[in-house]
């Protein structure tokens, strides 16, 4: 997707401002139209701002809309009928089109059981979570009482809305909605950063298969070139790093036993964060391995 410069927005017509930002809160462009002469804005904070304040001070009935306005997560019947471009990638980009049976099953139940009790749809921001997250959110949610939810609904639609403008507007500041993912590996039998080691993380899942997120091999100085992820938050969820070090010890003559003591290992560990920069290291010889959350 290209990005629109803020200078340029703050210079467009109204017609052109409203039109570029009428989605990045759902089918609800009052929300830009109520702004645009508020500009120029000095920044992206700032005009994220500004519409967080124009949906706080909205009264009851449009922020009501506002929430309906968005789609069920995982309903077959609504995808089929066509999502917006922004809301089908969000739910692609947590496998929200590609469940299993018993997923969309447990999906059906709780956003059933939101309805039923709230009367709107249950919302969160996908992108912050995985598919075990998001229904145990689900879950925590459901005892609450209407108003409760309201707010919770319009904290979570401003929080979509933060990664949607962030994606769409270029700018000299950015938003805080990214998150960082890293590790490296330090071989303490020589004392030294330890170089083309195979690594993989892995998304736990509770429900339906466990994902490999993404592969690296460390460099000469025992990290990965990219963070295991960047760019984008951290989906609240169970993770395993998975680190080959037998091959890397046998290729430095190290005597091992046959076969290793030691020849994949795994780390499994939680992120809570996801605006957050977790740092999972391990440290390693041939006999044994530790780690920790670093920054």
């Amino acid at each position: 997707m290209s990005q629109l410069s803020l200078s340029a927005l703050n210079a467009a017509s109204k017609t052109d401002f409203v039109a570029a930002l009428a989605n990045v809160f759902e089918h609800s462009p009052w929300i830009a139209e109520r702004i645009a002469d508020q500009r120029p804005f000095a920044g992206v904070n700032q005009l994220f701002a500004a519409m967080t304040a124009a949906v706080e001070s909205a009264v009851a009935e449009l922020r009501l809309a506002l929430i309906k306005a968005h789609p069920d997560l995982a309903d077959k019947t609504q995808r089929a009928a066509g999502l917006t471009a922004d809301s089908n990638a969000e739910q692609s980009s947590v496998g929200l089109d590609r469940l299993s049976d018993a997923e969309y099953a447990a999906f059906e139940r709780v956003n059933n059981a939101y309805r039923s009790k709230f009367g709107i749809p249950y919302i969160v921001c996908v992108r912050r979570h995985t598919k075990d997250s998001i229904l145990r959110d689900f879950e925590q949610r459901l005892p609450n009482d209407a108003e409760t939810e309201m707010r919770r609904s319009i904290a979570e639609i401003c929080r979509i809305a933060a990664l949607r403008l962030n994606q769409l507007v270029a700018a000299e500041d950015r938003l805080n909605v990214h998150g960082r993912l890293s590790t490296h590996v330090l071989d303490n039998h020589s004392g030294k950063p330890a170089p083309g080691i195979a690594v993989e993380l892995v998304e736990l899942a509770a429900l339906g298969e466990s994902r490999i997120i993404t592969r690296a091999v460390t460099n000469h100085d025992g990290r990965t070139d990219q963070p295991l992820i960047g760019g984008r938050p951290l989906p609240i969820g169970r993770y395993e790093l998975r680190f080959s070090v037998g091959k890397y010890f046998a290729e430095r003559g190290v005597p091992m036993s046959d076969p290793p003591f030691l020849d994949e290992v795994p780390l499994r560990f939680s992120i809570a964060e996801p605006e957050g920069h977790y740092h999972v290291p391990l440290l390693v010889t041939p006999w044994s391995y530790a780690t920790y959350r670093g920054s």
